[in-house]
Order: C-alpha cells, then sequence, then structure tokens
C-alpha cells in the first residue's frame, strides 16, 4: 500500500478532497413490458435480460 512521504497539513487535505466529484448516472430510457422506465446505463443490459425488474 502506498505511504505518503510525509504528512499533508489539514488544509491541503482538505482542498485536495473538496475535488473529487461524483457524477451523476446517466438516465437511458428503456422499454420493459411496453413501459418506458428510465435506468442507469450500466443496468440496461441486465433489465433487457430479465435479471433485474423495474419497480412499479
Amino acid at each position: 500500500m502506498a505511504v505518503p512521504k510525509r504528512k499533508l497539513s489539514r488544509s491541503n487535505t482538505r482542498h485536495r478532497r473538496s475535488h473529487w466529484k461524483a457524477n451523476a448516472t446517466q438516465l437511458v430510457p428503456v422499454t420493459i413490458d411496453g413501459t418506458t422506465h428510465l435506468i442507469p446505463q450500466h443496468l440496461v443490459p441486465a433489465y433487457r435480460r430479465g435479471l433485474l425488474r423495474p419497480e412499479p
């Protein structure tokens, strides 16, 4: 595991962490059983195969 060579100050650590941003998931319209649902793009294959069922 990587270990820092020296201790970062608290302000530098918080400043660095503040740049980490989460992206909103891309929703894709998919028709399942005649109904259109908005589903996250990475889960579309599972819904099409029937491994996941959309909530009513």
